[in-house]
């Protein structure tokens, strides 16, 4: 056993950052992707000239890239070329304002001053990025780059009781939301409602998400947020030809349709071409609910999987994709245009199950970055609205040409692009059901898993399962969760946990420093 390789379910960002990992350090890796493409929800729409990002469009912590890169002793800067991006998003209200928000705490509290007439805004974002900070260094200290599942997995029981954990616990705010958090230090509802906007990054509701997520503000305004030339497309291409120079194979076009487990041990996968491959582990970077209902589907590691806890999807969007002739020049590069009450959004996405009458619109116009993405003088500007996941009643066939409606008089009104109609040539759209059957997301969630209740709401399922010896998982509904660097990272916790429990060995290989493909031959693979 130990002499067969490792398999890699999916080539999404997550499972590109284990295969990249696992094969720096000697390890024989197979990737096993369904679609014709590498990278999974990373993938890049080409139309009419213009460029669109249909996935993730946000780039924060780039340090988790640097580490996978370190792995093989390469620098992310000779494979991938960032710019910097500040303001790092620019935010419209229903009442008309304006309000840029700048990596630097000193200069965003200068800004707040000028914005609000409320009485200590601009000294409690400062004191709420303070909270922020120790948030964050108490995630990189229990929680980030080791397989968590929950809070015993966080805390070593020959310390939990030192008074400095005790401190960092309570700092928690257990009993708190994120909401809730940053209310307390913020009073104007529109700054409130803008930072409420950090838990977008991981699909749930601010009043649901527990307050420890509120240490995902620090990380933005620590390391800021990035764009890659030539899109986040760039992201995936980097780590597969770093992939490739280090020896990965790639089975494009190959689902896996079972995992073979024997003893509660992986032995192997099928394919849906009907192969039996033998494995020495696997990580699955599919959905990790889908992978138990249906790829481990009457094994004892299905039930103790589901009888763990309540999964519940995180939230689902549509996506519309506007080639324009003529670009806003009032645009910055990633754009929030806020809805009138976020009480009512929440509560219509998260607590209803239906789409917010009123929804807040993110809008990336990355011409203003990289004017290569459309024709000259144009832009392929992106817009997410959030939505429920699918229930069974959703239809969005139906659903859509009123719900587009809805998005464009927001982009109208409270965008300030009146005229937003006759400026698009160019258009396409994915919708939850488009999700769900695009990608084999549970009920076509974008973010994989809620992060919901005060508690226990930041826990996803570990990346080592308790329940089957060879079998890890990464991805977003995974630990630590969605978002581009956390999903990363889950791979890299992955690869690294696999590596460590010893269930393979490498292979002794060195790592191949040939030469890589052309660009456009890494384009055409993946």
């Amino acid at each position: 056993m130990k002499t067969h390789p490792i398999g890699i379910i999916g080539s999404g960002l997550g499972g590109l950052a284990a295969a990249c990992t696992l094969a720096a350090r000697g390890h024989r890796v197979i990737v096993f992707e369904k679609n014709p493409w590498l990278g999974g929800k990373a993938a890049q729409l080409d139309r009419a000239g213009f460029r669109f990002d249909m996935g993730p469009t946000i780039l924060t912590l780039p340090s988790v890239l640097r580490r996978i890169f370190a792995e093989a002793d390469r620098r992310l800067e000779d494979y991938l070329e960032l710019v910097r991006l500040d303001p790092q998003w620019r935010s419209f209200f229903q009442d008309g304002s304006v309000l840029d928000l700048w990596q630097n705490v000193s200069a965003m509290s200068d800004e707040l001053k000028k914005f609000s007439a409320q009485p200590g805004t601009a000294e409690g974002y400062a004191r709420f990025i303070e909270l922020s900070e120790r948030l964050d260094r108490i995630s990189n200290k229990f929680f980030f780059y080791k397989s968590v599942g929950g809070l015993g997995d966080m805390f070593n029981l020959s310390n939990s009781f030192s008074v400095a954990t005790l401190s960092d616990v309570l700092a928690m705010r257990m009993h708190r939301t994120v909401a809730s958090t940053i209310r307390s230090f913020v009073p104007d509802a529109r700054v409130s409602q803008m930072l409420d906007h950090f838990t977008q990054y991981v699909g749930s509701s601010p009043y649901a998400s527990p307050a420890v997520l509120c240490g995902i503000a620090h990380m933005q305004t620590n390391e800021g947020v990035w764009y890659p030339l030539g899109g986040t497309r760039a992201v995936p291409l980097a780590l597969a030809r770093l992939a490739r120079e280090l020896g990965v194979e790639f089975r494009l076009n190959t689902s896996i349709e079972r995992i073979l487990a024997d003893g509660g041990q992986v032995r192997g996968v099928v394919t849906g071409k009907g192969e039996t491959v033998p494995l020495a582990a696997l990580v699955s970077n599919s959905d990790s609910v889908r992978t138990h209902k249906e790829l481990l589907g009457g094994e004892p590691a299905e039930r103790a999987f589901l009888n763990r806890r309540k999964y519940e999807a995180a939230c689902s969007g549509v996506v519309l994709y506007l080639g324009l002739d003529r670009r806003y020049e009032h645009l910055a590069h990633h754009n929030f245009v806020f809805s009138r009450d976020p009480h009512e959004e929440f509560d219509f996405i998260y607590n209803r199950g239906e789409p917010a009458p009123d929804p807040t619109c993110y809008l990336a116009a990355p011409a203003q970055t990289e004017a290569g993405v459309a024709p000259a003088g144009g832009d392929a500007l992106y817009v997410l609205v959030h939505t429920p996941y699918l229930r069974p009643h959703h239809d969005w066939r139906q659903m859509l040409p009123a719900y587009r409606k809805t998005i464009l008089e927001k982009l109208k009104t409270t965008g300030g692009m009146k005229d937003i109609e006759s400026r698009i040539v160019c258009e396409d759209v994915l919708t939850p059901q488009d999700i769900n059957d695009r990608y084999r997301v549970l009920n076509g969630a974008i973010y994989g898993l809620a992060s919901h209740g005060k508690l226990l709401g930041a826990f996803k399922p570990a990346n080592h399962s308790p329940d089957v010896r060879g079998l890890y998982l990464a991805g977003g509904s995974a630990h630590p969760g969605p978002g581009m660097p956390m999903v990363m990272m889950s791979g890299w916790i992955a690869a690294d946990r696999l590596d460590r429990d010893g269930v393979t060995e490498p292979g002794g290989k060195a790592p191949n420093h040939t030469a890589p493909e052309t660009a456009n031959e890494l384009a055409a693979a993946a």
